[in-house]
């Protein structure tokens, strides 16, 4: 074999191995992505109509790729049996009352379906079984709620154009006010009126909160009101007593009342002794007998003194006072 041909096997060799090694990169990425070389189990789900859905589409649970389509069956009369392989390590996530739902990846991306998470303690899937489908909104389905809506705007679109047509026309409330200058006019000094109130609540709010700030302080009369309890207490007492004295006072008065009543009625001696002139005059003449008998009796006893049947006893009497004087005189020397 000539030198040439060598190394023409040589090139064609190199070129064989390049393929085979990209060949063998491309079904090692493309069993990646397909998750050929994962332990999976293989779940089943009944559609209606998988809209697009092909063999190789991906699964996803919770937003995660967990498997990819296997293959798409027929089933029953008019229903779609897609075949899944979801990866072992998913399983443990998905419960037998998970839902499978249609989807898209993106706006426009390749049809894929969503398997949802059941609700409660449900036991976890097992190989080979077959789960629930969510019902999607088909064309047609999507066409007509588009439909109903388009009634419903084009009706609220009427009502509303009804409704500005009189409006302008002046008719209702709206219309009143939008047309009449007169109540235009009422809403603007309406309103100069609640400008002028919300300055006044604020300068009230702010005289509040001034007085507040000097109740809070410290050293002031009216914050030891509010906040010592010794002061208060004892201005408790102080209203106590003063209560007191005003009680005694009101009966001192009542009685003084009844005093000064009963000093101008006839009805008892002294009354009748302050407005009666008749008994005045006999109790003056009744004075002045007194003091006339008076001055007699003395008079008498004077004269007794010097009768010398009764002198002897006046000076055994005078000495008998006499010696107890001296007897009190040397008791309490001075």
């Amino acid at each position: 074999m000539s030198a040439t041909e060598n190394k023409r096997s040589i090139v064609v060799g190199i070129f064989i191995f390049i393929g085979l090694a990209i060949f063998i990169a491309a079904v090692l990425t493309l069993g990646g992505k397909q998750k050929r070389f994962v332990s999976s189990i293989t779940l089943k789900a009944v559609f209606n109509n998988v809209n697009g859905i092909q063999a190789g589409n991906n699964i996803f649970f919770s937003g995660v790729k967990i498997g990819t389509v296997s293959k798409i069956n027929f089933y029953g009369n008019a229903q779609v049996e897609v075949t899944m392989h979801i990866e072992e390590a998913a399983q443990k996530y998905i419960h037998k009352n998970s839902v499978a739902k249609q989807g898209s990846e993106g706006f426009i991306g390749n049809k894929m379906i969503e398997i949802l998470p059941g609700q409660g303690d449900a036991p976890q899937v097992e190989d080979g079984d077959r789960i629930n489908v969510a019902t999607a909104l088909g064309p047609e389905d999507i066409m007509k709620t588009l439909q109903a809506n388009n009634k419903n705007i084009l009706t609220i679109t009427d009502d509303f154009k009804k409704v500005t047509t009189d409006m302008l026309a002046g008719k209702g409330t709206l219309g009143t006010l939008l047309a009449d200058t007169v109540m235009a006019g009422r809403l603007r000094q309406m309103t100069i009126n609640l400008e002028n109130a919300s300055a006044s609540t604020a300068r009230v709010t702010s005289a509040v909160a001034q007085y507040t700030s000097k109740l809070n302080t410290k050293g002031t009369l009216t914050n030891e009101l509010l906040t010592d309890t010794t002061v208060f207490a004892s201005l408790k007492t102080a209203v106590k007593s003063l209560q007191n004295t005003a009680a005694s006072a009101s009966e001192m008065t009542n009685n003084l009342k009844l005093t000064s009543n009963k000093l101008n009625s006839d009805k008892n001696a002294v009354g009748v002794l302050l407005n009666d002139e008749q008994t005045a005059a006999k109790l003056k003449n009744t004075v002045s007998n007194l003091e006339s008998s008076t001055k007699k009796l003395d008079e008498n006893m004077e004269a007794l003194q010097h009768n010398f049947l009764l002198r002897g006893f006046f000076k055994k009497k005078a000495k008998a006072e006499a010696a107890a004087a001296k007897d009190q005189s040397h008791q309490d020397p001075k």
